[in-house]
């Protein structure tokens, strides 16, 4: 088995680092050490497009912005000068950044690796988008000639470039066919180099066959995916971008409600709780990234709501209300499962309700989502305490308590995502919501978290280090746990002293809250509880956050992180630090993968994905292992599916089995729309699982791939020549923009330069094409404009004006004009730009 592992592996190595075979960039790295790679072309394009947002957010809001945009700038370097909130967010942002430029370079490397041998995706054999003939070589025009002896610098034909005409090499490992006269990719592996005309045109790397013009190509590479990013940054916003690149700084505020009958009380606190945090932190930088609200009772959940509009948020949960609910379960987890999908990862989600879950059975998929996503989800369940509870309705519905079984399954799910479950009476919930606006701050990093399930009198110790600010204690337990809290100076303080040296709190249903006193007592802390049911600490504060990985130990763990800080003034004294990443992790001896090259589902159309269930051992399949295990296909839009029930892994199958999930799309879906499918497998004695989950986007098919158009109406009044007079004056600017009678229509219109006021509004031309009429009004001092126009598949269109500028009073004339009206880099969108921006649109949440 080792042996077979050790082939894939060689294999895969390969295929992703061996110059011949990879026709194209180089994915990842390079045996030159000189040549520039898919992955530095693609950061290098990011953090330039990156930087420069950010350049303009900072001129448009008044504030400084020094960073140098060049190839020279690091992830780190882009992140702290776009961050204007300090150095404390710096770290953990720029973590998050270079995970999102990570996803994009090791996508690009899946491609090579996936695709390898794929014309369309590497543009072999002139397989490029129908339509633009006039400036493809056709499949009978000769392109290239012979290399002479090894040197290919001038093998493509005098015509082909005096005509500017666009070709591309053939490649193939199998067989040397090729047309006459047509040029080779080149290389080891490619057989058709070998036929005239011998040789290539590839500049993959600076040993290729037109080596020589490597970086002028990996340049001209660097600049087309700028385009494409611009393209994407004007289509979703300025903000909205950064958000798409890992960049957004500020936390989500989710929230699941339960609205059936006796949560009026409930939801009341949930709008008062949020409607403080939205009026507090608006126009910070600590205002909420985004709103998404996901209300649930029985016999539904829904919709989800998700706006980065406060006001809209705050609507929509106005418009909540209690009633109805049936019988005591709900939807608890199926509103859960919405939130966990539509969330960006590592965000903070809270549940409120009163019932028990009526859809239990997801709490493996909801578990395997909590896990993938890394989100805290705490839950707020009041009344379970209660020895009767409430009447749901006046339906006539018997009232009862939710039992500790019921409440249970939502102690597991907070326990696994590092959450809480606080358990309060209706009218004690106000003092438990202090967790949300906990949350809400900028930079939270855990310090410290158990649980301990039986409960036992413990002893827990934590490092302060002088970084972290606002730490937060939280204990959860029976009414008769009691704790000692010690600080590194040696002063104690017992849980009878609700306010003390160290710690003040409050108490609220089974949570205690402690706001710690760590000024100047940096160094080892300790927590000791006494009580003998089962118990939770947490403890957190605002600081850097940085964890890896050294192993990964059996069974339940977290991870936790200890170390020195390497700026500390003495070495007698070193500065000791302490993180704890919040998710629980379970190791499993199953292996669940799939098989899918299309995340991208057209409405009406079922996809199938076939997947491998196998046994392991330390990481590695059992070949000889056997087994049934039980199989759930879930997704979270509700949509026809179909999967095995079982899956048995057979002797002498290798170790393992296969199955296939079909997903149909309702042909009513729209474009953009997301659906999560989670495909689980569980052992028979129900004591392991594992998962697999996948993400789709609905794509309906494009066919719309032309830029809106703008034609200029009028540009009018003259400005002063003197800045002095400029802001006396005004000048307007209107133009007509259109996306044709068959296009997707103008969806938003936005300025891109300028301070001006804009307003739009839509009139029918003659042909029978709606057209938006852009009134554009500055004033003299702001004499540019710009404005985005973006129709519904994305394809993004700019209309540049200018206002005159005289020393002499002149009449007022009109002039009509048409302008271009391309993107920044001056080429209309293809069918696959279009793709990019209409997933960028739907996975700034992700």
């Amino acid at each position: 088995m080792a042996a077979r592992q050790a082939v894939m592996l060689l294999l895969v190595v390969v295929v992703l680092f061996w110059p011949g075979l990879i026709h194209s960039f180089q994915p990842l790295f390079t045996f030159d050490g000189n040549s520039t790679t898919h992955r530095v072309i693609t950061e290098r394009a990011v953090l330039r497009k990156t930087a420069e947002v950010c350049r303009d957010i900072a001129a448009s809001e008044g504030r400084d912005f020094s960073l140098t945009i060049d190839d020279s700038l690091s992830i780190d370097k882009v992140q702290r000068a776009c961050s204007s909130a300090g150095t404390s967010t710096s770290l953990l942002s720029t973590v998050i950044f270079q995970t999102s430029i990570a996803k994009m370079y090791f996508s690009n490397a899946q491609v090579d690796l996936i695709f390898a041998l794929s014309e369309e995706h590497h543009f072999d054999d002139e397989t490029f988008q129908g339509g633009r003939d006039v400036i493809t070589a056709g499949l009978s025009v000769p392109t290239c000639r012979n290399c002479t002896g090894g040197n290919c610098e001038n093998n493509i034909l005098p015509d082909v470039l005096q005509q500017g005409l666009l070709t591309s090499g053939y490649f193939n490992i199998f067989s040397s066919a090729k047309p006459a006269g047509k040029c080779s990719h080149g290389g080891l592996f490619d057989k058709t180099s070998r036929q005239d005309p011998v040789g290539g045109i590839s500049k993959d790397d600076i040993g290729s066959s037109h080596g020589s013009l490597h970086h002028k190509a990996a340049d001209l590479a660097v600049n087309a995916t700028i385009e494409l990013l611009e393209d994407i940054r004007l289509a979703v916003g300025d903000k909205n971008f950064l958000r798409l690149m890992g960049l957004s700084q500020s936390s989500v505020l989710c929230f699941v409600i339960d609205t059936t009958g006796s949560m009026s009380d409930d939801i009341a606190e949930a709008k008062r709780v949020s409607f403080s945090i939205i009026d507090s932190k608006r126009g910070t930088q600590q205002e909420p990234s985004a709103y998404i609200l996901v209300p649930f009772n029985d016999p539904g959940f829904g919709p989800l709501i998700m706006t980065t509009d406060a006001d809209i948020f705050k609507d929509n949960i106005n418009k909540l209300s209690a009633n109805g609910g049936g019988d005591i379960p709900e939807l608890c987890l199926s509103g859960l499962q919405l939130a966990l999908t539509a969330a960006p990862p590592s965000s903070e989600i809270f549940v409120f309700t009163d019932a028990p879950a009526k859809d239990a059975h997801l709490k493996s998929t909801v578990t395997a989502l909590i896990e993938s996503t890394k989100s805290v989800v705490t839950f707020m369940l009041t009344d379970v305490l209660a020895s009767r509870r409430r009447r749901r309705s006046t339906g006539g519905v018997s009232p009862r308590s939710m039992s500790q079984s019921d409440a249970q399954l939502y102690r597991d799910l907070a326990r696994a995502s590092g959450g809480q479950a606080i358990e309060v009476t209706k009218s004690d919930l106000s003092l438990a919501t202090s967790v949300i606006e906990d949350s809400s701050a900028s930079a939270v990093v855990t310090i410290l978290q158990v649980v301990k399930n039986p409960g036992r009198p413990d002893n827990f110790t934590f490092t302060v280090d002088g970084s972290l600010r606002n730490i937060t204690a939280y204990i959860t337990g029976t009414s008769s746990l009691t704790f000692n809290l010690s600080s590194s100076s040696g002063v104690s303080q017992s849980s009878s002293q609700s306010s003390g040296p160290l710690a003040s709190f409050t108490t609220a249903g089974n949570l205690r809250r402690l706001s710690l006193n760590t000024d100047n007592q940096t160094g080892t802390w300790e927590i000791r509880v006494v009580s003998n049911n089962p118990y939770s600490v947490k403890g957190f504060g605002s600081g850097n956050f940085l964890v890896t990985f050294s192993g990964v130990p059996a069974g339940d763990f977290v991870v936790r992180l200890r170390g020195e800080d390497s700026s500390s003034t003495s070495r007698a004294t070193p500065s000791s630090f302490q993180r704890q990443a919040s998710t629980q992790i379970k190791t499993s001896s199953i292996s669940v993968t799939t098989q899918t090259n299309n995340t991208n589902i057209e409405p009406g159309s079922t996809v199938s994905i076939p997947f491998t269930v196998a046994t392991t051992t330390n990481g590695v399949v059992n070949d000889s292992a056997t087994g049934t295990f039980t199989v759930r296909a879930n997704n979270d839009r509700s949509y026809s599916s179909t999967s095995p029930s079982t899956i048995t892994i057979a002797a002498d199958s290798g170790g393992k089995a296969n199955g296939t999930v079909t997903l149909t799309v309702p042909a009513s879906a729209s474009s953009g729309t997301q659906v999560t499918l989670t495909i689980e497998a569980e052992n028979t004695a129900a004591t392991d699982i594992n998962y697999a989950v996948l993400r789709f986007s609905v794509a309906a098919k494009v066919t719309d791939v032309s830029r809106p158009v703008c034609q200029v109406v009028s540009s009018s009044t003259d400005c002063p020549s003197s800045s002095s007079l400029c802001a006396s004056s005004q000048w307007e600017f209107i133009a007509n923009l259109t996306d044709g009678i068959n296009g997707t229509g103008i969806e938003s219109v936005t300025i891109r330069q300028g301070n001006g006021t804009l307003n739009t509004s839509t009139v029918v031309g003659t042909g029978g094409e709606n057209i938006t009429v852009a009134t554009y009004v500055a004033s003299c001092c702001s004499q540019n404009v710009e404005l985005a126009a973006v129709d519904g598949v994305g394809n993004v269109g700019t209309c540049v004006g200018r206002a005159r500028e005289s020393t002499t009073a002149a009449p007022v004339t009109t002039a009509t004009a048409t302008v271009n009206t391309t993107s920044s880099g001056g080429h209309t969108l293809s069918i696959s730009h279009c793709l990019w921006i209409s997933v960028a649109v739907y996975f700034l949440w992700k």
